[in-house]
């Protein structure tokens, strides 16, 4: 699995097979040759090249099965996203989120819900960093044991 802060960069054929472990849990490569055939005719000696490099990365890994190789994805599919998301947040957009967000409100065809959604989630992502907030700022009460001792006895001749 790669570090928290490398990013695996990968190449459309990759992508297509990693859906396909993604989707199936494991699968051989005629298995992926099979899934893909409609979309994207490859050999197999192609897939099993592919899968061989994914796997020397350790984004997949396999099990023996009688004289094939199962594999299965290492790489998780939410983690593949919230790279390529931080590889284009911070390239192409300098790290400026809402204009990037702004630009995937502009420039894709939006399903019903997609905005109740998003509102959704930009209701919540507030809620959490006001509670963060909130925390930092927070401080306990003074306790009988803070400060000097004399803090608390009272002043003769008061």
């Amino acid at each position: 699995m790669p570090k928290a802060n490398e990013t695996p960069r990968l190449t459309v054929s990759q992508l297509e097979i990693l859906r396909v472990l993604w989707q199936r849990s494991e699968a051989t490569v005629v298995d992926i040759q099979q899934a893909l055939r409609a979309a994207r005719p490859l050999a197999a000696t192609t897939i099993a090249t592919l899968l061989s490099r994914l796997e020397k990365r350790g984004l997949v890994a396999y099990r023996t099965e009688g004289r094939q190789y199962v594999y299965r994805a290492v790489l998780q599919e939410r983690d593949a996203q919230q790279h390529a998301l931080v590889e284009v947040t911070q390239g192409l957009f300098a790290g400026d989120v809402a204009t990037m967000v702004s630009q995937l409100l502009s420039s894709h065809e939006l399903r019903p819900g997609d905005l109740a959604r998003v509102r959704e989630l930009i209701e919540t992502k507030e809620q959490e960093l006001k509670k963060r907030d909130d925390s930092r700022h927070c401080t306990s009460p003074p306790t009988l044991s803070s400060g000097p001792a004399n803090a608390l006895r009272p002043r003769s001749g008061v």
